[in-house]
């Protein structure tokens, strides 16, 4: 899948771009709105992460200019906060998502799926793994057939462990992917989480990997 990022703010585009290849995507970024609205007009991708505020030419004028012209690319617009209004006209415009800053990778990368299965209705919401299952549209969890009521932190948390079940994620790869790129990576919040999961679901489903991080078991 071909992702293409506008974003003028280098370290947020380097935090996604980052996130996405982990995640299998093809990814391209442009730093200002007339490089953008080029590389969208002129490549193929199936997705758009959008600015709303870029030298040259704006998020919004992008929007227009990609519709008006017949491009149905599913637009995600990921920008600071703006006044409700403003999120209304966006949407109006023909953006498919508003994602408001900051937010985690897991947030931006399940509004990514959603996007894309909104094309291709064959691709499962599900993920199971052993006794969980998780699904990303209705938010359920289910452990041995049991629901299990989790926060919007332990979902996403459980969600990034799942997507990559079987393996191990350092500390620093959940804090990117879960508390997104302005979290503090002095903070023990990861391991607070994992203890919630592993007091909700069974503590044998996430293995701490000594020196090495966390591995979700099922």
């Amino acid at each position: 899948m071909n992702v293409l990022v506008v974003q003028d703010e280098a370290p947020v585009a380097s935090f996604i771009k980052r996130g996405l290849e982990a995640e299998g995507f093809a990814v391209r970024t442009a730093s200002d709105g007339a490089e953008g609205l080029e590389l969208a007009r002129s490549s193929d991708f199936d997705v758009i992460v959008l600015d709303l505020v870029l030298p040259t030419v704006t998020g919004e004028e992008i929007l227009t200019k990609l519709r008006a012209g017949g491009s149905s690319v599913p637009v995600i617009v990921l920008t600071a906060d703006h006044p409700i209004s403003d999120r209304v006209a966006i949407l109006n415009a023909g953006a498919d998502d508003y994602v408001t800053r900051p937010c985690s990778f897991s947030e931006l990368l399940a509004r990514i799926r959603a996007r894309l299965r909104t094309a291709d209705q064959t691709v499962s919401t599900t993920i199971s793994c052993g006794r969980v299952s998780l699904d990303v549209n209705t938010r359920e969890v289910r452990m041995s057939g049991r629901s299990v009521d989790l926060t919007a932190r332990e979902f996403a948390l459980l969600e990034t462990l799942m997507h990559h079940a079987g393996q191990v994620l350092s500390r620093a790869q959940v804090l990117d992917q879960v508390w997104g790129y302005d979290r503090d990576p002095s903070s023990n919040v990861v391991e607070v989480y994992v203890g919630y999961l592993r007091r909700k679901l069974r503590r044998d489903v996430v293995e701490t990997v000594r020196g090495a991080g966390y591995r979700f078991r099922g």
